[in-house]
């Protein structure tokens, strides 16, 4: 392990002038044994982390801004693109009702049993008799390479003492690839009411890394079969199953979103794009119904999705300004190019869905691209064909029409001035006209020839 870095040079110095057990701990150690970048660095020792930060933040530059957090015992700072967290080594006991434990100080054994996975409780030694060397008191190293994840208590104590762990179990099988134990995936579904007591902000939060993942539909699985998904999204597993009548059945709507959630991932980092992916179809459920001559059809699923993912993003505590609305407007016209490319396209049609998506719409196209699941390759190079056509043709038409963000040349005002108009209706109705006519390619894009369309409307 190659610790020739000054801060754990620093590190070491105080502990030795102090005579100070000192370690670092924790995700840094295992990225580093994985090849993985990581700048957050997790220092405890065996006495006062928050005195400890203070002394070595003086040892590298006497500027570093040292921040505390004594009711968490904690310090921090940051220092050259690192973040550097302290704290002392602890113990700790939990009431069955709360995540917050009761800490008391501890020796770095006590530490390090108490965390999420063995994976995670590896320190390595910043101690003058034995720098460098790695402490593994649960098999952490073994684990790494058998790639599993294992708590180094009995799961079901680990995960009950904070349910939190049972999400980033399932993260971190998400993002390093890793198999969760058969002991401790059975845990997990037998307290998977606990989660329930933690924050919907910090369920989000591993949410959103679950997405983040280069293949989400791995974690997005294990949601739903710990039985965990049920509890803040359990509108996403109605998409599970599909339903038969007569000897015909749709396709499982479910593992549908997650094969568009991982087609998503593979063209953008946006994750607010890979919401718009995971709730696309949201509302399939309430719209399914089925006809003898078009069997299985979810008409309003488009209409409907918008209004669940508001719900959705208020019970998560997602943000609700611009990404829900982002979200909202895709799904809503997450339909509309694939419809285009089944028919003659009007250029009226496509100025409409530009009009609408905005700068939104190269998103738009991405998510219809990854909507495209089907197992028949003939049509899916079809469609694809399709939407590359249907792009250039949104581009002619932006080029010459200049419709992205669009607002009528004709402003309230002039209406107003023009046909001494009072502010009402009226004036609302004549600019939808001059939109309308814009979009319908009766008159182009420019002041004078919407203010003439408007004086012709009028019979002047």
């Amino acid at each position: 392990m190659n610790l020739n870095h000054f801060f754990f040079e620093a590190c070491a110095q105080v502990a030795a002038k102090h005579q100070i057990k000192t370690y670092v701990v924790g995700g840094w150690v295992r990225d580093q044994l994985l090849n993985r970048p990581s700048k957050d660095i997790d220092i405890v020792v065996e006495g006062n982390g928050m005195d400890f930060a203070q002394k070595v933040a003086q040892e590298i530059d006497t500027n570093i801004q040292v921040n505390f957090f004594k009711t968490f015992g904690t310090a921090q700072f940051n220092y050259k693109d690192y973040d550097y967290e302290f704290v002392g080594a602890r113990k700790e006991s939990y009431d069955h009702n709360s995540r917050k434990p009761v800490v008391e100080n501890g020796t770095i054994q006590e530490d390090i049993a108490r965390r999420d996975f063995t994976i995670n409780a590896l320190a390595i030694s910043l101690n003058e008799a034995d720098y460098g060397q790695i402490i593994d008191f649960h098999q952490g190293l073994a684990h790494l390479k058998e790639k599993r994840l294992v708590t180094p208590l009995d799961p079901n104590q680990t995960y009950s003492d904070d349910p939190l762990r049972m999400l980033r179990a399932i993260r971190f099988a998400n993002q390093l690839e890793f198999k969760i134990e058969d002991e401790s995936f059975k845990s997990i579904q037998n307290n998977a009411n606990r989660i329930q007591i933690i924050s919907q902000e910090r369920i989000h939060t591993e949410l959103n890394k679950i997405l983040m993942c280069a293949k989400p539909s791995i974690g997005l699985d294990l949601l739903y079969k710990s039985k965990l998904m049920i509890h803040f999204l359990p509108e996403l597993t109605w998409l599970h199953g599909v339903e038969e009548y007569k000897g015909k059945g749709h396709k499982d709507n479910f593992y549908h979103t997650l094969q568009v959630v991982d087609n998503i991932a593979s063209m953008t980092d946006n994750l607010w794009l890979r919401w718009a992916a995971l709730l696309h179809d949201i509302a399939k459920p309430q719209t399914k119904s089925y006809s003898e001559a078009n069997g299985w059809s979810f008409h309003g699923h488009e209409v409907l999705g918008p209004k669940m993912a508001h719900k959705i993003f208020k019970n998560l505590k997602l943000p609700l300004d611009k990404p829900l609305e982002y979200v909202k407007k895709l799904i809503y016209l997450h339909l509309r190019p694939i419809s285009l490319t089944k028919e003659i396209v009007t250029d009226s049609a496509v100025r409409r869905m530009v009009y609408e998506a905005g700068n939104d719409i190269d998103d738009l196209l991405i998510l219809c691209r990854a909507d495209i699941t089907s197992k028949n390759e003939a049509k899916v190079s079809r469609y694809i064909q399709n939407l590359d056509a249907l792009k250039i043709k949104i581009e002619e038409i932006e080029a010459r029409d200049h419709i992205k963000n669009f607002q009528p040349p004709i402003s309230g005002d002039v209406i107003i001035k023009t046909f001494q108009l009072k502010p009402g209706p009226e004036v609302g109705l004549i600019k939808n006209k001059i939109k309308d006519a814009i979009l319908d390619g009766e008159i182009a894009n420019e002041y004078q020839a919407a203010f003439d369309f408007m004086m012709r409307m009028r019979g002047l």
